[in-house]
């Protein structure tokens, strides 16, 4: 981590695209906000878009924006992303899902400078800096025609590797207990502190989604955890699921899974809809909360409910 805080410093400084690659979960965008933050551009705007979230029929629209009547629907004028990003920072996070159709329409945005909403008639010059992100391998989407190795060679510049959090072992306490600080600080309850027990515990688990989940189980546990420091017992409920819907530990190896069979993709599938269920009755359905709680921007979220076929409506009904 301190070799990457201290590429972050040498890169924020240039104008030098920056491609950011690591799994879900290990603070990409954090890193980005961090490069803006630390360059010239930081008095000017952060805007970011997750390539994921957005419906490939409405991403031209979300990037370049469009004019007032240019398909049905479009009922006002709307400003795009790179309009809003003008002399700052553009993030484009899982740059790999982007459409291939889009990706052509990206690279001669970065090539010209300019960008034409939809529906418009001229082109607008833009003096946007562009990061992208991505937890998947480009070089092998290249390889599959699934990327164009001309937008690869234009983002791919300086590539960043945040490392998982299974790697990190010695920033479990400083992580930990940064987490439990924010907690009860945003809660309005007493700090908790972590017992040696705790941390190793933690430090056991494989921790799938990374920082993430490990702010969420931090939660859960200064949550539920009775009087005094959070025991190794504590982290053992909450990881088994037995506190509030978190990854299951298989045989105490700390392995997620809501399954204990199928392929790795059923279970990790598994594993996603047993969090977002969880975190969806936490919050009791309110979706602005429990996007905030799992890092998901609300359209990645419910984007996400409709692929793990989560009805929204139905579990809403009494039983």
């Amino acid at each position: 981590m301190t070799r990457l805080l201290t590429q972050i410093e040498r890169v924020a400084a240039s104008e030098t695209r920056v491609c950011i690659l690591g799994e879900t979960g290990t603070g990409k965008e954090l890193v980005a906000r961090a490069i803006h933050d630390k360059s010239g551009r930081r008095e000017n705007a952060f805007v970011t878009l997750n390539c994921a979230a957005v419906p490939a029929e409405l991403i031209e629209s979300e990037l370049f924006g469009h004019e007032k009547g240019a398909f049905t629907g479009a009922t006002a004028k709307h400003t795009g992303k790179f309009e809003q990003a003008d002399g700052g920072t553009l993030f484009l996070d899982e740059i790999g899902d982007m459409p291939v159709a889009m990706q052509a329409k990206l690279l001669r945005v970065l090539e010209e400078g300019e960008v034409e909403r939809v529906g418009g008639d001229k082109p607008i010059r833009v003096n946007v800096r562009v990061l992208v992100a991505t937890h998947r391998n480009l070089e092998e989407l290249v390889k599959q025609n699934a990327f164009r190795r001309d937008l690869f060679h234009r983002v791919y510049v300086f590539p960043l590797a945040l490392p998982a959090l299974r790697e990190r072992a010695e920033d479990f306490p400083a992580l930990v207990g940064h987490f439990a600080r924010q907690v009860a600080a945003q809660n309005g309850w007493k700090e908790k502190n972590f017992a040696d027990d705790a941390i190793a515990e933690l430090r056991r688990y494989s921790w799938p989604g990374n920082v993430r989940e490990l702010r969420n189980v931090v939660e859960r546990l200064v949550l539920l955890a009775g009087e005094g420091a959070v025991s190794g017992a504590d982290v053992r409920v909450v990881l088994a699921g037995a506190g509030g819907g978190a990854a299951e530990r298989v045989g105490g190896a700390g392995v997620a899974s809501a399954e204990s069979s199928g392929t790795l993709a059923n279970r990790t599938e598994a594993f996603e809809r047993e969090v977002l269920l969880a975190e969806i009755r936490r919050h009791n359905f309110h979706m602005t909360n429990v996007a905030r709680a799992l890092g998901l921007e609300r359209s990645h979220l419910y984007k996400k409910c409709q692929q793990l076929g989560i009805d929204l409506q139905s579990l809403r009904k009494p039983e």
